[in-house]
């Protein structure tokens, strides 16, 4: 018996493009740099989907919820700061506003979540399908072929792709190091994908529906990811990424219930009627873990990348944390303080720190976190001088 033709849908907006189905190489080969286990290729084969050109702005998050939650603030600025459930609200609350059905459940105060995959509503990619549209056709690391640099994405600058075993002969790199901007950019703001998605990499990270879980080597059909977790995965890294977790195959994951200044969302929606059921997942509830009676984090940052971290952790912990300072700052120049790193590495300095901490102060805490830029490629010196 032959299978009816799928019924297509048109696009909810002209700011929606068509993303054709078809088959591809999901994850990384062995022999890409910086590849992770978790990326074990398998064929994949995805249906026809509409996906957002851009990232979705504040000003449309406002709209729909009347309320901004970003650390970073502007109409075209993409949103941020927004949980995956929130996010998932978002999308239902945004296609009743414009008559489409929406696609998820949320019972049980966010632990299950079910997905009607016939709805017509603005719902997240799932994981193949973030990885289809950002690839566009590629095998490659990056959509380009030719690694992504500042002026083309909006990422940690500074850090382009392979320059972790370059750090002291970047000249040998194919992007160079370029500006690091230290926030978000209105979206749109470089040339799009050949999908014409505009940030696909970089500016935040993008939740997608499915937990974090194995591939397997099995060949898939609209995968969904794992039934159950303990957090759900967003891809394309962020404003504040190293090159390498731009990469199209590159995965990350957060707790459904957290947000961060680096992550946002992209809407996406049926482009026909070929896929259809009912996905419930289940967020498994972790009760291994040891509670932390009393941290304190102590950083040291030179451009503050690893400040900002440090703050993020200390926000949503309500840990202490204290930053060190130098009496002699190192250059505030990339170029001047890679030489003055390896200068100091290699004499083994330990530079006077501005910063003081009382020994008695240590045995306050149970937990004593430390944080430095790993681009030093080993402890940074003025670490070495508290230790």
């Amino acid at each position: 018996m032959a299978t009816a033709a799928a019924t297509t849908f048109p696009a909810p907006s002209a700011d929606f493009v068509l993303i054709n189905g078809g088959t591809f190489q999901m994850g990384s080969p062995a022999s890409e740099d910086w590849r992770s286990n978790d990326e074990e290729q398998h064929r994949v084969t995805v249906a026809p989907f509409y996906m957002a050109k851009y990232e979705v702005t504040q000003k449309l998050w406002c709209e729909v919820t009347g309320k901004n939650p970003s650390n970073f603030s502007g109409d075209n600025l993409p949103v941020e700061s927004v949980s995956w459930l929130e996010a998932v609200e978002f999308c239902n609350a945004l296609s009743r506003r414009d008559g489409r059905t929406p696609a998820y459940t949320v019972a049980d105060g966010g632990s299950t979540v079910s997905w009607n995959r016939a709805a017509n509503g603005y719902r997240l990619p799932t994981e193949a399908e973030w990885e289809y549209a950002a690839r566009a056709g590629t095998t490659t690391p990056f959509y380009s072929r030719k690694v992504p640099g500042a002026d083309e994405v909006n990422f940690y600058g500074h850090y382009p792709y392979q320059i972790e075993q370059n750090y002291f002969n970047d000249e040998v790199l194919e992007t160079r190091p370029g500006v690091y901007r230290g926030k978000t950019v209105a979206v749109g703001s470089f040339a799009p994908n050949p999908n014409g998605l505009y940030d696909i990499y970089g500016n935040v990270g993008e939740w997608c529906f499915d937990y974090y879980g194995d591939y397997g080597t099995a060949a898939q059909t609209n995968p969904t990811g794992a039934a159950s977790g303990t957090r759900r995965v967003y891809r394309g890294g962020g404003w504040n990424d190293f090159g390498k977790n731009l990469r199209s195959a590159y995965r990350a994951a957060m707790q459904q219930t957290s947000g961060a200044y680096n992550i946002g969302i992209r809407l996406v929606c049926n482009a026909d009627d070929s896929v259809k059921g009912t996905v419930t997942t289940t967020e498994i509830k972790s009760t291994a873990h040891t509670a932390v009676k009393k941290a304190l984090i102590v950083y040291y940052s030179w451009s503050g990348n690893t400040r900002g971290v440090a703050k993020e952790i200390a926000r949503q912990t309500g840990f202490d944390s204290i930053e060190l300072e130098l009496v002699t700052p190192y250059s505030a120049n990339y170029n001047t303080v890679l030489n003055e790193a390896q200068r100091d590495q290699h004499k083994q300095a330990r530079p006077v720190l501005k910063t003081k901490i009382d020994p008695k102060k240590w045995a306050e805490y149970d937990t004593i976190i430390l944080g430095y830029p790993n681009w030093w490629a080993s402890i940074p010196m003025p670490i070495a001088t508290l230790l």
